[in-house]
């Protein structure tokens, strides 16, 4: 609502041009009815879609869209960044024995994400395939792929209540992994995400900061932070002067 504001403010002051930059989409999850029982579910997605174009957003600039058919909710242009590249370099830096690792999703959504990681890093990639019962309350879940004797790394656009990923760990623990990473580009945290990560086996929680993290660290010392303002930086410099934004889809602005 204040960014609505503030857009509207911006717009009857005459600006030129309005650029909302949002690193994590509100209601990105709610992006279409699902076939189960909600076919009376709003698409809130679209919704805020909607009201940032009426409110007079000329481009979004946003991050790891959790469907990236949410771009065409818009009739503005939107900038989906990703935290790829950042992801791959703190992997790179922080996993000493990232050569012998294996790149998990924790749902088969996430598969397209995880093979595109790597292939960068030249490594292999599972999937777990989960079943859900109730809206965030998995039911029964199946690993596809060898992990034994390697590192883990778990994989995830978002984490909210954290149940998936701490299953996840507990999977690939049972099915012979050395050390389990996870590494999300939203840390939501809510509810018992805290306790869930501080009992599961994670050597480390790895999140950016697209929502602030400093109280989540306070009670959680797994939990590591990747900084992508300079992403967000670069996108907003290579938009106001007229430049390519695609260089920042591989690569981290130095």
């Amino acid at each position: 609502m204040e960014l609505l504001i503030m857009i509207n403010a911006c717009k009857i002051a005459s600006s030129s041009r309005v650029t909302a930059v949002i690193p994590c989409f509100p209601y990105a999850r709610q992006d279409k009815k699902d076939k189960v029982g909600e076919s009376r579910a709003p698409i809130s997605a679209k919704l805020v879609a909607n009201m940032l174009s009426v409110a007079g957003a000329d481009h979004i600039i946003t991050m790891d869209l959790h469907a990236s058919q949410i771009q065409g909710f818009f009739d503005i242009p939107v900038d989906n960044l990703y935290a790829e590249p950042a992801v791959l370099q703190w992997i790179r830096e922080n996993i000493t024995e990232w050569r012998n690792c294996i790149i998990v999703s924790p749902d088969a959504g996430g598969a397209k994400r995880v093979t595109s990681i790597a292939d960068r890093l030249n490594v292999e990639f599972a999937l777990i395939h989960k079943e859900r019962k109730k809206a965030n309350e998995v039911d029964r879940m199946v690993l596809v792929g060898d992990v034994k004797d390697r590192v883990a790394i778990l994989v995830d656009d978002m984490a909210d209540t954290c149940g998936t990923i701490c299953h996840a760990a507990d999977k690939l623990l049972s099915a012979g992994a050395t050390k389990v990473y996870a590494i999300l580009t939203h840390g939501i945290f809510s509810g018992p995400a805290i306790s869930r990560i501080n009992n599961a086996a994670f050597e480390a929680v790895v999140v950016t900061n697209t929502i602030p993290q400093e109280d989540k660290m306070k009670h959680c010392s797994k939990i590591q932070v990747i900084d992508i303002s300079m992403i967000l930086a670069e996108a907003i410099r290579r938009t106001h002067n007229g430049e390519s934004v695609s260089y920042l889809f591989s690569h981290v602005p130095l």
